[in-house]
């Protein structure tokens, strides 16, 4: 199966059928965990893919499986003792993992009676066993190698003793929670040259690395900031464990003190489905960092006009864990100077190849990146 060229298509925009999609060996664990998990998933109300055909024809994975994996929100794989003697899985898990870099699916392993070890090294010794089967193909069995280091190195659920019951209790809620958290914002109904500024912005944001960004869009008003933030949101939000979109930090503030704000920055990081009452903004400050500097956050604050309110939610980088990633619209760039935002991308007005696609689109007069989505900074 040939890797396919990085897109950055925006996961809203993504024609998802399922929630989950589950990989597993069947024979190893298809009447047993995975069946009790996929029934588990089904009556939470989780919409599961779960390949039940029992006998497969052939080596190579079907078309319909393919697409099946593409349309999921998630994919779950089980890792079991003799996962890697199957070639159907070994290239199901191939097409995750692709899907997992070109739309920004969340991919979560379950080791079921294996250690993240076994699957980085014993099971890539296991794929020498497919060496007669495709020796044709020494390309497939290479992407099989990286596949598994890949996927071995994610977090995931460990399962060795213990009651499986509870087990996958404890997926079920989480994946739930992951689902409801995550949903995907509403961009614009003509997003006219998005994939450009997600692009530049994905660079700058590099997901997938350890350190701790913050990154700086700036703008004047009506240029698109909102529009573009909310586009990278939904195609990285996914691929963090907590995430949270702060809207019209400028207007909120206005309205009241930064400490719903605060609430409702930890509620939504920490799935709460209560808000969480802090009291004031400096204990504010005490519980964000306590309650968030181990967790990988995506977190969005929009329309920020005062360092004030970016040293109250988001003051320092070691606030938040390892691969955090802080996105910041604002139209004043002094802002982003004095909180020491050093990545920024300014939006440009829409070029007049752009333009005269939106002015096609909508038959009215030309209008900004921002108007594309109604009022947004």
């Amino acid at each position: 199966m040939a890797i396919p060229k990085i897109s950055f298509t925006s996961p809203s925009s993504h024609p998802w059928i399922h929630d989950v999609f589950l990989s597993f060996r069947g024979e190893d664990t298809r009447n047993t965990f995975t069946g009790h998990l996929h029934h588990a998933l089904i009556e939470k109300g989780i919409k599961t893919f779960r390949d039940d055909v029992v006998l497969q024809k052939g080596d190579e994975i079907s078309p319909a499986l393919l697409e099946a994996i593409e349309q999921s929100k998630i994919s779950i794989i089980v890792f079991s003792k003799k996962y890697a003697t199957s070639t159907w899985c070994l290239d199901e898990l191939v097409k995750i993992l692709e899907c997992r870099k070109s739309i920004g699916q969340m991919v979560q392993p379950i080791f079921y009676n294996v250690d993240p070890s076994d699957v980085r090294k014993q099971f890539v010794k296991d794929l020498d066993m497919h060496e007669n089967k495709v020796k044709d193909d020494i390309q497939r069995v290479l992407r099989w190698k990286v596949a598994l280091k890949e996927a071995a190195n994610l977090s995931g659920w460990h399962l060795n003793n213990g009651h499986e019951s509870h087990f996958i209790q404890r997926i079920v809620e989480e994946i739930s929670s992951i689902l409801v958290k995550c949903t995907f914002l509403d961009v614009a109904k003509n997003p006219v040259g998005l994939d450009s500024h997600i692009k530049a912005i994905s660079k700058l944001l590099s997901v997938g690395n350890d350190d701790v960004r913050m990154v700086g869009i700036h703008g004047i008003g009506g240029i698109g900031k909102t529009t573009i933030a909310k586009a990278v949101y939904n195609s990285f939000a996914l691929q963090f464990q907590s995430c949270c979109f702060l809207a019209n930090v400028r207007e909120t503030i206005n309205r009241s003190d930064l400490v719903p704000l605060q609430e409702t920055l930890l509620s939504e990081t920490l799935r709460m489905n209560t808000n969480l009452k802090v009291g004031s903004v400096d204990r504010g400050i005490t519980v964000i960092k306590e309650r968030l500097c181990h967790k990988k956050v995506l977190l969005v604050l929009d329309d920020v006009n005062e360092v004030e309110q970016l040293e109250k939610l988001a003051g320092d980088k070691n606030w938040f864990g390892p691969g955090s990633r802080i996105i910041i619209t604002t139209r004043d760039q002094h802002v982003l100077d004095t909180h020491g935002v050093e990545r920024r991308y300014k939006v440009q007005e829409l070029s007049d190849a752009d333009a005269l696609q939106l002015l096609t689109l909508q038959e009215i007069a030309p209008f900004s990146a921002g108007q594309v989505a109604g009022k947004n900074t």
